[in-house]
Formats: C-alpha cells, sequence, structure tokens
C-alpha cells in the first residue's frame, strides 16, 4: 500500500512555507485533521476536517479504522519528535505514512540561544507529569521542555525552587516562528505565578543552590533519599542488583516485591525510554512507592497492587525481571521465567536460609550465576572504627537464551 496517511509540521509562520510536496498531500486529503491552531488556517472548500478529541486515541482509531482513505494530519513542527507522527509509526508500516518535518521547537529555540542540541536535554511536558522533569535536572545541565500551556512555566518555577534550583536561569519562548514571537528571560523565582500564551517552549539553564542535594542517574541512590517502612533494597546491593539486571533503553522490568519501590525507580532512572511495573502487595508500601516515583523523577513507574503470580497475569512481557520478595510463593520463578522475553535477565534476592535453598534448587535446574554479597561500612566503637556488617544477600541471576 502507497503511502495515504500524511503528516505535515506546520510552523507558526502558517501554511504558506510548506513544500510542494507536502502542499500536494495537502490539497489531494478528504480528510483533514488538526488543532484549532492548524484547522484555523485552512479554507472552507468542503473537505472533513476533525480536531483532535480527548482522549487523542479516539481519533487515532477512527483514523486507522478508514485506512487507505487518503488523510492529512496538520502537527507542530517535527511530528517525529515527540509529535504525532510516533505514534501512527506504533500502528503502521512507514510506507503508509508519509511525513513532511517543520522546525521542531527544539531546532528553534537552539537557534535563538545558540545552544548546542547534541548536548541539550530535550523533555516535553506536554500531556506529562510535571515529575518527569526531575530525573533531567543536574547542575549546569540545559534542558528544553515543550509546555503543556501557559501556565506550566510557572509549575516550573515552582518545581526548581522546591528543588533548590531557584538560581536557575529561564527563558520563555512564545509563537517561535510566527508574528507573535516572543520571549521572557529571569530566574525562576522570577516566574512563579506568571502566566505565558498556551503556545511555548521552556529553557532552563539548571544552577542548584549552595547545600542542594544532588542525585545521579547512576544505580546506588542513598537510602534517604526514600520513604520507607524498612523494606528497601539497600544502596550497596540496589546498585549491584541494578548492574546485574543490566537496563536497556525501552525495555521492560518486572519489579516483583517492589516494597519502597527502588529496584524499578533505579532502572527507569539508569537508562532513558526504560519502562518498569512495581508491583506489590501490602497497601501501605503502594503509597510509599507512589511518593518515590514522584519525588525523584519517574512518575510513569506502573503500579499493581498485588501478590504474585496471580498480580502477573496479562502483563507485557519483560526484558528482565526482578523479585525481591516472595521467591517462596508457589509458581512465582515459573510465571516469571515462562513471561520472560528471549535474552531476558532475572535476578533473585534472598536473606533467608529457606531462600538460598530455593536459589540453589533453582541453579541446579537451570545455571546461571549464584553470588553472595557481603557488605561492611566502618562504624564508631567508642574511639575506635570498627566494621558493621549489612545482612548478607544471596542473589541468583539467570539468562534466557
Amino acid at each position: 500500500m502507497t503511502a495515504w496517511l500524511s503528516i505535515i509540521g506546520v510552523g507558526d509562520d502558517g501554511l504558506q512555507n510548506l513544500k510542494p510536496a507536502a502542499q500536494e498531500a495537502l490539497d489531494q486529503a478528504s480528510l483533514i485533521i488538526g488543532g484549532d491552531r492548524h484547522l484555523a488556517m485552512l479554507p472552507d472548500d468542503g473537505r472533513e476536517q476533525k480536531t483532535w478529541p480527548s482522549p487523542l486515541m479516539q481519533m487515532v482509531e477512527e483514523i486507522l479504522a478508514r485506512r487507505g482513505e487518503p488523510t492529512c494530519i496538520l502537527a507542530t513542527g517535527d511530528p517525529m519528535h515527540f509529535g504525532i507522527g510516533v505514534t501512527f509509526a506504533k500502528h503502521l508500516p512507514p510506507e503508509e505514512i508519509a511525513v513532511y518535518p517543520a522546525p521542531s521547537a527544539f531546532s528553534l529555540a537552539a537557534a535563538r540561544l545558540g545552544w548546542d542540541l547534541a548536548t541539550t536535554e530535550m523533555v516535553t511536558l506536554h500531556g506529562r507529569p510535571l515529575a518527569s522533569l526531575i530525573s533531567h535536572l543536574a547542575p549546569d545541565r540545559r534542558i528544553l521542555a515543550l509546555s503543556d500551556n501557559g501556565k506550566t512555566p510557572a509549575e516550573v518555577s515552582a518545581l526548581l525552587i522546591s528543588l533548590g534550583y531557584e538560581p536557575s536561569d529561564l527563558t520563555v519562548l512564545e509563537h517561535m516562528g510566527g508574528p507573535e514571537e516572543d520571549s521572557h528571560k529571569g530566574k525562576a523565582t522570577d516566574f512563579t505565578g506568571s502566566r505565558f500564551k498556551d503556545f511555548n517552549t521552556i529553557a532552563i539553564q539548571c544552577r542548584a543552590a549552595s547545600g542542594t542535594r544532588v542525585f545521579s542517574t547512576a544505580p546506588g541512590l542513598p537510602d534517604d533519599a526514600y520513604v520507607h517502612d524498612g523494606q528497601l533494597t539497600k544502596k550497596d546491593i540496589r546498585a549491584a542488583t541494578i548492574s546485574a539486571l543490566e537496563p536497556l533503553p525501552g525495555q521492560l522490568l518486572w519489579d516483583i516485591g517492589a516494597g519502597s519501590g527502588s529496584i524499578g525507580i533505579e532502572w527507569m532512572r539508569a537508562v532513558a525510554q526504560s519502562r518498569a511495573i512495581a508491583i506489590e502487595c501490602a497497601s501501605d508500601r503502594i503509597n510509599l512507592i507512589e511518593q518515590n516515583r514522584r519525588a525523584l523523577g519517574v512518575p510513569e513507574l506502573k503500579i499493581i497492587e498485588g501478590k504474585a503470580p496471580d498480580a502477573c497475569a496479562g502483563l507485557a512481557e519483560p526484558d528482565a525481571v526482578f523479585i525481591g520478595g516472595g521467591i517462596l510463593s508457589e509458581g512465582i520463578f515459573e510465571t516469571c521465567w515462562s513471561a520472560l522475553k528471549p535474552r531476558g535477565r532475572i535476578v533473585i534476592n534472598t536473606v533467608t536460609v529457606e531462600g538460598e535453598h530455593e536459589l540453589f534448587h533453582l541453579h541446579r535446574e537451570y545455571g546461571g550465576n549464584l553470588s553472595r554479597l557481603n557488605i561492611s561500612h566502618a562504624s564508631a566503637i567508642g574511639r575506635f572504627t570498627s566494621w558493621k556488617p549489612l545482612r548478607q544477600v544471596t542473589q541468583y541471576k539467570l539468562v534466557k537464551s
């Protein structure tokens, strides 16, 4: 099938600067979809026009149901950079889609500011939780963020202040490339309570105040970075566990017996586009996971309240599984091993003799690697220093061929 769906990126300067191929695709479409701003640019020539509903997937499904009908979507900037083109590329082969990009807001902002895009973090807050910005914050980092609406800059400002980044320099760029283009510069503290035009992009030059606590994305966050009830994989063991799980971009982790959610959280922080599902049966710990995922910048961490293996039914197949609790539950290993994708990793930690015996049994039957993790920290005893050992952890890792 030849391309029947055209996705055209439109700048704030309107349709007059479309390339001939994009203009031809627009002229031939019998159905045109876009935002109110885009449709207002079109003449009333009798062709069917539709705006995006909420939720957006309703229109996506309708367009797919009309597959083959000449259809044009008017989008903003580059449809393949946090845009609608990405959504349709998940559902259709590339030969059925023709994409005509315009300069993205990121490209325009970098040009205005003189920033190197290759070293700038690019994120979107459009339809995304504000907390997703947190994991990108670091001293001296440059961030470009697509706003959700005119209130987003003030919300970003309040977030930066709450995290100790109030000296950060902010620039709000409105309607870049169009007749209403404007920009506003200041410190984070200058934007509290401000309202801008809905079509804006935020540039952040991160600067941390003296004494601001900064967390690396490397595995092994301090234990007190989490709210927990004691059910927490400790820092050193957590770092070794994430290393054993080998996070890769776009891959999915099942964190079973998630406790405070630390393994799933650090899996997602370690690698971009990684995903995780935290499975926990204790309702009071569900609240802890919710607090921790927001505070540490991974609000997309999915939480399932229930007991494995029953709670695993219907979940997407994982690329990695961590079992931090419940290895003695009947059927839990078999369920996870069956669901695990080829080349997937399963890592199991236990601190009990009974759990260790189960790991010995699995090792004999399936192979893999068994390790004992013994960590000691120096602590004072009067005028002297001694080693205080943590509870020994037995770790089993198995890779599915």
